[in-house]
């Protein structure tokens, strides 16, 4: 979930070696249904009313800038249903700044000698309004249009885990795995990177969780990019549920 938050806004990616996921395993004992399996799911992660509960979240940590010296920037990342979303990443003692407010999107990137405020490409408003709220695709997936399908079993570092193929209401795809023993979400498709021409697959790994206010959280993500040898991770620090926030959060920055 909040790779492909940050992500889309910040323009990178975080990712996993792809290495690690076999094509076939030996299924668990249990044998469960799709929905059986989103239900353990949500039940894992805190609750379908505790999650109902969350209007708010912010998170705050430290992200891969990449490159050789592995810099590693602070951000802080608040969001607000649905599909609010502010990004500030410290850069070089200045700060860039994201939002997108539902519908519109605009960025401001100092460390990029660009000190006014630009609107969101065409490409980056797709992308932010197909990101999922801050609950996650798997809560509440049939009121949001979402068709959920079991395509099979397989392991993803050492743990056997249910893949599900998820087909959201604007007919996107998406793939997440649930770990069969824990029931956490601990692999998620995310959006393919163009690199070099063509389209790279990028694979987000979810690990670290951690219980705040009783929802399970994970506080390190690491994603990636088919090709590339570098991944990316996002070191979460600290969140915060249903923080107080006001509506300017989440309008154009000034």
């Amino acid at each position: 979930m909040l790779r492909k938050m940050i992500l889309p806004i910040i323009l990178l990616s975080f990712a996993a070696p792809l290495a690690v996921v076999a094509n076939t395993a030996t299924p668990p004992v249990d044998q469960l249904s799709a929905a059986q399996i989103v239900e353990k799911n949500v039940a894992a992660r805190g609750g379908l009313q505790a999650w109902r509960a969350v209007k708010t979240m912010s998170m705050s940590g430290k992200l891969d800038a990449g490159g050789k010296q592995n810099v590693q920037l602070p951000f802080v990342l608040e969001m607000e249903r649905t599909r609010k979303t502010r990004l500030e990443l410290l850069f070089n003692g200045q700060t860039a700044v994201q939002v997108y407010d539902g519908t519109n999107g605009w960025k401001l990137r100092p460390f990029l000698n660009r000190h006014e405020v630009e609107p969101y490409t065409p490409e980056e408003l797709k992308s932010a309004s197909m990101q999922t709220d801050l609950d996650g695709p798997l809560v509440d997936y049939a009121a949001k249009g979402t068709k959920v399908e079991l395509a099979g079993v397989q392991q993803v570092e050492g743990h056997d885990t249910y893949n599900l193929k998820l087909t959201l209401k604007n007919g996107q795809v998406q793939h997440i795995w649930v770990d069969a023993q824990t029931f956490l979400d601990v692999k998620v498709e995310g959006t393919p990177r163009r690199l070099n021409g063509r389209f790279h697959p990028v694979e987000t790994y979810l690990r670290d969780y951690r219980s705040v206010n009783g929802l399970m959280i994970p506080y390190v993500n690491e994603t990636v990019v088919e090709s590339v040898k570098k991944t990316e991770k996002i070191m979460v620090e600290k969140v915060v549920v249903n923080p107080n926030l006001e509506a300017s959060r989440f309008s154009k920055p000034q």
